[in-house]
């Protein structure tokens, strides 16, 4: 019995060996277009930098085909969840920086630089989403968390930009908390300021912290709408900070749009709004850039959305001439991240270059 055991044994760490040895091997194997890589075009054509063009993905894909692809393809990187509140401080007593630190090094390593998406909003820890946590509490949850990330990562190498406030504005009104934890902005408890918008005092609070503790980061304001409501109010919110002396460096859409999304209309809004963004001394950056297919991956869907995703990136290209733009897909393929049903992303599920990378590419290689 014994001699049977040691034999399954034996058989056991072969396998686990074959295994890993074609897992390794399939990492190798991963289907490289054709034409140039994305960065490689970039860097050739852009040298200005006045275009970055990033991809989205955590710390968990860090030896994996998606990492490989990353690395393969961008320049520019953002974390999706590895420095937002839930991870970093998931409750008033633990801490946990594991996911975070790991990019420090892989962004030496593969030359890249990065936007901290650590956003003070919704994305919260489920304890400051408690109904009966009180203002004073709140606050200190937020100084706390907040002061902690920038203190930690200013200055370190490769660290460029940081999404300090995310998803504010809802139809062109403030985000509040709500009864529950669903989806709601807890910080609206902490109280609002006097002025015509009674805007929310943890923007304030927290673009102060960026300023006094991040110095050497680049502040994003981002966003998650196109609705001109919203849009006005966030204007509004950023001529208010800086009234009140404090920096902001930049706009973020997070433009998640359906496929056809591009529209005249729709890409004249977009032009509009980089227009404000670069008159007033605002980088424009779109932070998380999604077409979605919500009706099935069919060949002419495919093609309608690389059109999609060509004509938003090209009305960047198209505007660096009058400041910094960015582009920042939030899916690499369709195997993972958020919504993969809806088929986002610019490789497929065998890791294969669909048509919108393509569009990228052709994108970038032909404009002037």
């Amino acid at each position: 019995m014994m001699r049977e055991l040691k034999i399954v044994g034996i058989i056991l760490i072969i396998i686990l060996i074959v295994l890993g040895c074609t897992n390794m091997s399939n990492l190798n194997k991963v289907p490289e277009p054709s034409g140039r890589r994305l960065r490689i075009i970039v860097e050739d054509k852009y040298s200005d930098n006045n275009i970055i063009i990033g991809a989205t993905t955590g710390s968990w894909a860090f030896g994996t085909n998606t990492a490989l692809i990353m690395d393969r393809e961008f320049n520019y990187v953002t974390p999706e969840n590895d420095f937002k509140q839930a991870v970093i401080h998931p409750d008033p007593t633990n801490w946990n920086w594991t996911r975070a630190d790991a990019w420090i090094q892989h962004i030496i390593d593969n030359n890249q630089i990065l936007r901290m998406h650590c956003p003070i909003g919704p994305q919260c820890s489920e304890w400051a989403k408690d109904d009966w946590r009180t203002a004073g509490e709140l606050e200190s949850n937020l100084r706390e968390f907040f002061i902690a990330v920038c203190e930690r990562y200013n200055g370190t190498p490769g660290f460029e930009y940081m999404d300090v406030v995310n998803e504010t504005v809802i139809q062109g009104d403030w985000h509040t908390d709500k009864p529950g934890t669903d989806w709601e902005c807890p910080w609206y408890k902490i109280g609002v300021d006097n002025d015509e918008n009674n805007t929310p005092l943890y923007i304030k609070i927290a673009f102060e912290i960026a300023q006094q503790y991040a110095p050497d980061l680049k502040f994003i304001y981002n966003h998650n709408e196109a609705n001109s409501a919203s849009w006005e109010l966030i204007i509004e919110t950023i001529e208010y900070l800086r009234n009140k002396g404090l920096r902001v460096d930049g706009i973020g859409w997070q433009a998640h749009v359906d496929n056809g999304w591009a529209t005249l209309e729709n890409l004249n809004g977009l032009r509009n709004m980089i227009d404000w963004a670069h008159n007033n001394n605002l980088e424009f950056h779109i932070t998380e850039a999604s077409v979605w297919l919500k009706n099935g991956n069919s060949q002419s869907a495919l093609e309608e959305q690389a059109s999609t995703y060509r004509a938003i990136l090209e009305v960047l290209i198209e505007k660096r001439i009058t400041g910094k733009v960015g582009w920042n897909i939030w899916h690499i393929d369709d195997a993972h991240g958020w919504h993969t049903e809806y088929y986002p992303s610019l490789f497929d599920t065998d890791y294969s270059a669909k048509l919108a990378y393509y569009a990228i590419q052709v994108a970038l290689e032909n404009s002037d």
